[in-house]
């Protein structure tokens, strides 16, 4: 008889605050955050420094999912115009759209075949521009939930888009050096910028759209200016002029073909040419810039390199600007005049100070302006930590304030700071407490399994394993293996300095730190009758410790303190890196650095057994509770069962791809949990010697694993940061199966996508300014399609059942009803294909329709006539019509049976879009009626008279100001005449002494 399992499946992620593969951002009200969590999304609220909401994505794919790891959040942006919405790029190429405050997720596209990396709204929210590692920029249709088009021309990575609205563009930069331009009217790249050297990684925008920065690998930003489509028709006869002039007179090598202008830059420019170079500004930083981005109001501008720093640069006001270039012009022309004086050349120091000015970066635009003269550095932002990303808050500012700044750090925290009109910036929040700084390397359950120990390098946390949340936070060294004191009062800590601390977990704080070993504690084991525990170190010592009391006046003057002391020492021949003793304490197991696990008598700690076999030395091993089986796993990538009675090796089984990093029976089984760092976890039969389960879900090397003393649930700890809980459910499942869904995996993995072979062979490049659709074939898509054809068979069949009725209903009157379907779910034909075709996600649906061959594309058609009499299914039918109408649009016309089902839905198609456009603008005209009626009879009209009272305030100041100058004026006009009067009575007086 086959034998049945109980699946374990993951239930809970805790400890990552704020991963490093995503940016963080802000909700419309400024006070959330929302920060990436690997492949969650975190809602934090930003001064109870508390988390609000995880959204957590669900998996599409096929049976088995549930134990497949979901993909890693890549970016996050907010929705400009709906407040609760924010778009969410993952690791697979799918976006999903979230409604923070209902947490769930109301869109899914799907269109991207690697991670995406870039995504950025509209400024009305309608449309959705995403860049991924595919090298693709596709442009979404956000209401209609469905992928417009598909922009191909970069041969590397999409680091970042951005729309320009007046312009009707949008601008993508690449690792391939280019920054691109593409109109969204044509579907082509109008322009492409190739004045950067090396990778482009984030381009932005202001919000008046007259200025685009881009970073790079290189120490300068660089600074364009916007033209748009009314500025060109005034500009475009004066460009084609000067380029023609300079041609003549080649001056500068400038060459002008057809209104083509070539600067000192190399770039080329034309008359309808989007952005023009207007020059570059320096960095502090010397390391790539990773993100620049303008605040809402467009007065700052902030760059954030890949180290340890934020640059806050401040955007001059108009007037400012020209006044600085005006200066700049001066101190240009008298350095000029100074030369021709002097007849010499500049010293190295001047012409350092120049050089940027002489290499073309800061070219003047039309107004004489260059970018120095709008840009200047306002404060650098030095952390202990590297930044990941940053944000500016939307929300209202305090006084005296010019920008709040979120930035999520490397080490797993959250930080705000506000930055003043002097450029001070100040720390005012900070989340930290709800993770570890680093990975976290070693686990511990308490007796009960109430709660939970984990280290990392510098830190000690308790968790509650049940409800995922951080209870205590601790101080320590470099943790590698921990346990609990009977009792669960205190904890037991070996670290990488070789010492073992002690914790007391009620009052969090580490009571005693014993210096153990001279070198790492690599494992700590407690004896069966609590009376203490064994450590094994780097320093070849295997030692025996016993716990006790003592006075301690420093710690309390009536409680003893619990202190550890040791009572014997077995030496190894070499590095100990894991020990364990047997359920009834007879023996005890040392794995050495030399492949080798020796087995000694606990109590007189002769020698009973060595185990041999392994190639790469043992990193964990544990021992079953009834003392029969030693299970092993090493870095050869092996996992060992032994028997304890002989030392035989029973099995060897490859078990993961990468090292196995700890072992740990199920209590009172047989069944074995492993880890390694192929980020899995896998669970064993050791009597059967086959794999049951594979549990996918971590994104980096797992490092440690605790099982619970029932085997109810298991937690492990990664180097991302992460701790999960893996819960056994109710469920069963046998091995076969698992096997074969494995099987169909892996097959999957390495099997056709889209039609064809994957690999490199495989992989096309690009052409240039090439659209394709924007959806992807998926499994999803592959199964709607075979839904919507079954549907058509199923319905076919049955409008030949009902005409085969009605003729035997002709000839026999008194034949009985005809008995309905069973399997139409008592549906018509029509509303049962309508059901199908419904089902089909809107993201999906093209792809999906893309799959149907062209006959059931005629059946499908003919439904639509009866389709449209729904006023509800208006836009579904239309939005069918028009895919199918696009993609069989050759055959229908060459297809004469074709010509009077197309004749007949041209009035119906037409009829049904207009009523449902009459009827939305019906209701559109009447919300906006009943909007006028709430704000007459509410005090709705005053909403704006903050900023109408902010604008009147301005006013008053500059005509303050203008008094002020004026007065000035007359004051100064006043002294000069009275000098003049002086003067002229003095001279008289002097005229009259001397007659």
């Amino acid at each position: 008889m086959v034998k049945a399992y109980l699946r374990y499946e993951a239930s809970g992620s805790f400890g990552v605050i704020a991963s490093s593969a995503s940016n963080i951002t802000y909700d419309a009200s400024g006070k959330l955050l929302v920060s990436p969590a690997l492949e969650n999304a975190i809602l934090w609220n930003i001064k109870q420094g508390a988390s609000i909401r995880t959204l957590s994505p669900t998996l599409i794919s096929s049976e088995g999912a549930a134990d497949a790891a979901r993909p890693e959040v890549t970016c996050i942006v907010r929705s400009p115009t709906t407040a609760t919405q924010i778009a969410v790029g993952y690791a697979d190429g799918s976006i999903r759209i979230w409604d923070i405050l209902k947490g769930s997720c109301e869109v899914l596209l799907n269109g991207h075949k690697s991670a995406v990396t870039a995504l950025r709204y509209n400024a009305s929210g309608e449309m959705l521009a995403s860049g991924a590692k595919d090298t693709d920029v596709i442009i979404w249709d956000v209401g209609g939930e469905a992928g417009l088009f598909r922009l191909r021309g970069h041969r590397d990575q999409v680091t970042d888009v951005v729309f320009l609205e007046r312009s009707q563009k949008v601008v993508s930069c690449s690792k391939d050096t280019f920054v691109r331009v593409w109109d969204l009217n044509t579907q082509l790249c109008v322009q492409t910028v190739v004045g950067h050297r090396s990778e482009v990684w984030s381009v932005d925008v202001d919000p008046e759209e007259t200025r685009l920065i881009t970073g790079s690998t290189d120490v300068e930003m660089r600074v364009y200016s916007i033209i748009h489509e009314e500025e060109e028709e005034e500009e475009e006869e004066e460009e084609v002029t000067a380029g023609i002039a300079g041609a003549a007179s080649g001056d500068g090598g400038l060459a002008a073909n057809g209104g083509m202008v070539m600067t000192r830059k190399g770039a080329l420019q034309t008359k309808w040419n989007v952005l023009r170079f207007m020059g570059g500004i320096r960095r502090q930083a010397t390391e790539r810039a990773v993100m620049v981005r303008f605040n809402a109001t467009g007065r700052l501008l902030a760059c954030q390199a890949a180290g340890k720093t934020l640059e806050v640069y401040r955007i001059r006001a108009k007037d400012e600007v020209m006044k600085k270039a005006k200066r700049r012009k001066k101190r240009k022309r008298a350095k000029a005049e100074l030369k021709q004086a002097a007849g010499r050349e500049a010293d190295d120091d001047e012409e350092e100070n120049y050089t940027i000015e002489e290499d073309g970066a800061n070219v003047e635009n039309e107004d004489g302006v260059a970018a120095q003269d709008e840009i200047v550095l306002l404060q650098v932002l030095r952390l202990k930590q590297k930044v990941r990303s940053f944000a500016f808050s939307p929300g209202a500012l305090r006084k005296n304030l010019v920008a709040e700044i979120a930035l999520s750090l490397s080490n797993n925290s959250l930080e705000v700071y506000d930055l003043q009109e002097s450029g001070d910036c100040h720390l005012i929040h900070a989340i930290e407490l709800a993770g570890h700084r680093s990975d976290v390397r070693a686990l511990a359950l308490s007796s009960d399994d109430s709660l939970l120990l984990s280290t990392s390098n510098n830190a000690i946390k308790i968790w509650n394993p049940r409800t995922c949340s951080c209870l205590r936070t601790m101080e320590s060294g470099y943790g590698l293996s921990a346990l609990f004191v009977p009792g669960n009062r205190q904890g037991i800590v070996g670290t990488k300095e070789g010492h073992i601390e002690i914790v007391d977990i009620a009052a969090s704080q580490r009571i005693s730190q014993v210096e153990a070993h001279t070198g790492a504690v690599w494992s700590v084991a407690p004896i069966p009758d609590g009376s203490g525990f064994v450590s094994g170190s780097a320093d070849h010592d295997v030692k025996f410790w016993e716990y006790e009391l003592i006075e301690d006046k420093a710690y309390s003057d009536k409680a003893k303190r619990l202190n550890v002391r040791n009572v014997r020492t077995l030496k190894m021949p070499d590095d100990v890196l894991c020990v364990r003793l047997s359920p009834d304490g007879k023996f005890i197991a040392a794995a050495l650095l030399d492949t080798t696990i020796k087995i000694f008598f606990a109590d007189s700690l002769k020698f009973f057994l060595s185990l041999y076999g392994h190639k790469l030395p043992v990193l964990s091993m544990d021992i079953s509770s009834d003392g029969a089986l030693l299970a092993s796993g090493s870095a050869d990538k092996n996992l060992k069962i032994w028997g304890m009675d002989f030392g035989d090796c029973h099995r060897s089984l490859f078990a993961h791809q990468e090292s196995v990093m700890q072992v740990a029976f199920v209590r009172g089984t047989h069944y074995v949990f492993t880890v390694g760092k192929d980020k899995v976890l896998k669970y064993w039969d050791a009597d059967k010697f086959e794999l049951l389960l594979t549990l996918e879900g971590h994104h980096a090397e797992v490092w440690c694993l605790a099982v619970s003393s029932h085997g109810d649930f298991v937690v492990t700890g990664s180097h991302d940061r992460s701790i999960r809980r893996w819960e056994r459910t109710e469920e069963p499942f046998y091995p076969e199966e698992e096997r074969e869904k494995r099987m169909e995996q892996m097959f999957e993995a390495g099997g056709l996508e889209d039609g064809r072979e994957r690999g490199p062979a495989a992989e096309e490049i690009p052409e240039e300014g090439v659209t394709a659709p924007a959806g992807k074939r998926t499994q999803e898509t592959v199964s709607s399609a075979d839904a919507i054809i079954e549907a058509l068979d199923m319905a076919e069949s049955e409008i030949q059942r009902l005409q085969q009725h009605e003729e035997e209903k002709k000839k026999n009157p008194s034949i009985k009803p005809l008995p309905p379907n069973a399997l139409m779910l008592g549906l018509s034909p029509s509303a049962y294909v309508l059901r199908a075709v419904a089902a089909v996600r809107t993201s999906d649906l093209e792809q999906a329709l893309l799959i149907i061959p062209f006959n059931m594309a005629l059946r499908l058609m003919s439904f639509f006539e009866d389709w449209l009499k729904d006023v509800r299914q208006v836009e579904l039918t239309s939005r069918t019509a028009v895919i199918l109408f696009k993609l069989h649009h050759q055959q229908l016309t060459a297809t004469s049976s074709a010509r009077r089902l197309l004749t007949s839905l041209q009035g119906c198609l037409r009829g049904g879009v207009q009523a449902l456009k009459d009827v939305m603008g019906y209701n559109i005209a009447a919300m906006g009626q009943l909007q006028h009626m709430l704000e007459e009879r509410s005090a709705a009209p005053f909403t704006g008279a903050e900023d109408k009272l902010k604008e009147i305030r301005e006013r008053l100041a500059k005509g303050r100001e203008h008094m002020r100058e004026e007065r000035k004026q007359r004051h100064k006009k006043s002294r000069l005449e009275r000098k003049k009067m002086a003067k002229s009575a003095k001279s008289q007086a002097v005229a009259v002494s001397v007659a």
